[in-house]
């Protein structure tokens, strides 16, 4: 699947969260010339350079479209998960896989497997910071896709989870 991009768009890096395109530069490697995507990630504004080329198969990717957030949204209610008959680090391990494919859908699982687990039982301090890792970058994504601010999704979510 090729992906492209223009300077100013926004896209999602696996595990990163949204950055925007800054640039586009072309550099030369060992007497080849490589085209990259300058990324500014918004959450912590480091910079990432992506040759053009691989951008696909590191996981670059578009903003999940508002006509998705529907399914998003739908993976987060659903309620039919074991999470409770794995050990905590192969749970951990599952989840850090989910979310380094960077898809929306992969990081809204860990999310609501994370929460409906503290639910029932204490986190360990690596669950912890993997739950607060998918919320930040699924409300990210999902505030630019729906167009909103981010505590509006913020809130969204804390309804979902409370019941």
């Amino acid at each position: 699947m090729d992906v492209s991009f223009r300077v100013g768009d926004k896209a999602v890096y696996p595990a990163h969260g949204v950055a925007e395109v800054t640039g586009i530069e072309t550099k030369e490697i060992s007497g080849n010339k490589c085209s990259f995507y300058i990324l500014k990630i918004l959450e912590n504004n480091m910079r990432i350079m992506v040759p053009t080329k691989n951008a696909a198969a590191v996981g670059l990717r578009a903003v999940v479209k508002k006509a998705e957030v529907k399914e998003v949204y739908d993976i987060l209610k659903s309620r039919e998960t074991s999470v409770d008959s794995q050990t905590w680090n192969r749970r951990y391990r599952e989840y850090m896989e989910k979310i380094k494919t960077g898809s929306v859908y992969e990081v809204a699982e860990v999310l609501r497997d994370l929460s409906l687990l503290k639910n029932d039982k204490d986190l360990s301090f690596g669950e912890r910071r993997m739950l607060d890792t998918a919320r930040s970058l699924l409300v990210k994504e999902l505030a630019i896709a729906k167009a909103t601010k981010e505590e509006k999704i913020n809130k969204e979510l804390e309804q979902i989870f409370s019941c």
